[in-house]
């Protein structure tokens, strides 16, 4: 489980990630048009977005007019979000989805959640996955890396240590995998490039 040093780093970053912001939401105004073939966001009505950071895809996803929430247990990231999406009507909370969000069983028909899988350990992919689908009433789309690399990321990923080289061959299995009360979380499970490094690995509610 990320602990506060953890935090403290996203803390520390925070202001880096800010200079990215409009090149971040440019890139997830692209992932969203690429998508919509598959899986076109416009056709819900709200979304949320669990580790928001800067407030990117949120910014994005509002303009495919959707009512938006995002999360963030970082406070220095939420911060960013906060000022990046002043006057959108985007809410906004500090809180983290390995300790329980504070919504209603299938509040939102969308789940988001963007470049933090990668980084956790198995068992606690395993705990976001259930908590997002708790909330979700129709889909969960993990947006991260597919097995496309770059030595870039190769060299970042082996830094911070993170699950990122077993992630990348596993994640749509994981949601496959996915058990709640002995019975599966998601109807059906899929994936798909929305970019050269991404995927989106989308575990269905309902079927879709």
């Amino acid at each position: 489980m990320p602990d506060k040093q953890h935090y403290a780093l996203f803390n520390a970053i925070a202001p880096v990630y800010g200079l990215f912001y409009r090149r971040q939401v440019a890139n997830f105004r692209r992932v969203l048009h690429r998508a919509a073939g598959r899986l076109d966001v416009a056709r819900y009505a709200s979304t949320l977005d669990v580790g928001c950071g800067t407030g990117a895809l949120c910014a994005a996803l509002h303009e495919r007019g959707l009512a938006v929430t995002g999360v963030e247990p970082a406070v220095g990231m939420l911060r960013l979000a906060q000022k990046n999406l002043r006057g959108k009507g985007i809410a906004l909370h500090e809180a983290n989805a390995l300790h329980g969000l504070p919504f209603a069983d299938g509040q939102f028909d969308l789940v988001f959640v963007s470049y933090v899988a990668h980084g956790l350990q198995p068992q606690d992919r395993q705990r976001l996955y259930r908590e997002m689908r708790r909330i979700s009433r129709h889909a969960v789309i993990i947006h991260d890396f597919n097995l496309v690399r770059s030595p870039v990321i190769t060299m970042l990923e082996r830094m911070e240590g993170s699950d990122y080289f077993r992630f990348i061959h596993t994640a749509a299995d994981e949601l496959r995998d996915c058990r709640h009360e002995q019975a599966a979380c998601f109807a059906r499970v899929e994936s798909f490039a929305v970019g050269k490094r991404a995927n989106w690995y989308v575990g269905w509610a309902d079927g879709g």
